[in-house]
């Protein structure tokens, strides 16, 4: 079986799950080349519109690196180019251009964190821990480091990769990670309200503004300033925002086409 099992969910939604529940979802080198092929095939597919992310089982997320997979048998070249895998999945996963929920179906740690953090809203159960414990085995969280900073107040994330400490799903919702935090029970309700809110608005506005955010974010103030002004205009030309302004006046849902 596929380490990361992926499919079509419910109308316009597709699921990736993290396959290794005996392992506690732990990421392989496998793991990521059958993530990256589920996320290329969905960004292509025009009838997906949001995805969710989320582990096997009740018990992880997924709690870091399979060590085994990524150190066994390789040169140390070969273990620093398997980690290119690692950053490639990220890349795509800020340019995949539809909305990622992650269901946070138990912990997420060291790796599995930066995973949870590369997802655009995430809502997890309140038995969930989350953390960077890296340092307390004499390493740092350095591939997933720029996602997290990009995701948690400075103090908060140097507290938790110099300490190695977990922290609860209520406390990082205080800080503003996790969206929605829910018994075990409710974890599938509370995700698919989002999902079906997500697949109702435009795919057209939704790739454009969801783009714009991740790419101004490193951008100079004024150049961001810039580079919006652009992207609203093209927002504006679009078949989508002509729907969407004729719906309200008629006051109706509005039908988006994609286009």
């Amino acid at each position: 079986d596929a380490e990361a099992g992926w499919r079509r969910a419910d109308g316009r939604a597709a699921r990736c799950g993290l396959n290794r529940a005996e392992h506690r979802n732990r990421r392989s080198v496998w793991m990521l080349r059958d993530m990256a092929t589920a996320f290329r095939w969905w960004q292509h597919e025009p009838e997906v519109r949001v995805t969710v992310l989320t582990g096997a089982g009740d018990r992880a997320f997924c709690a870091g690196a399979d060590l085994n997979s990524f150190d066994g048998g390789m040169t140390d070249l070969e273990r620093h180019r398997s980690r290119d895998l690692f950053v490639e999945l990220f890349t795509l996963m800020a340019s995949l251009g539809k909305p990622i929920v992650g269901r946070i179906n138990g912990h997420a740690l060291a790796g599995g964190l930066g995973l949870a953090c590369s997802c655009d809203l995430l809502v997890s159960t309140d038995t969930a821990t989350f953390g960077t414990p890296e340092i307390n085995v004499g390493i740092w969280p350095m591939m997933i480091q720029a996602i997290l900073a990009r995701n948690l107040p400075r103090k908060v994330l140097l507290e938790m990769e110099m300490l190695g400490d977990r922290w609860t799903a209520t406390q990082l919702e205080a800080f503003g990670l996790t969206n929605r935090v829910v018994p075990n029970d409710q974890l599938d309700v509370a995700v698919k309200d989002i999902v079906d809110k997500l697949a109702k608005k435009s795919p057209v506005s939704m790739r454009l503004g969801r783009d714009s955010f991740y790419r101004q974010q490193d951008m100079e103030f004024s150049a961001a300033l810039a580079y919006l002004h652009s992207q609203f205009t093209l927002v504006r030309l679009t078949e989508e925002l002509k729907e969407g302004i004729k719906a309200f006046f008629e006051k109706r849902e509005p039908d988006f086409k994609g286009k």
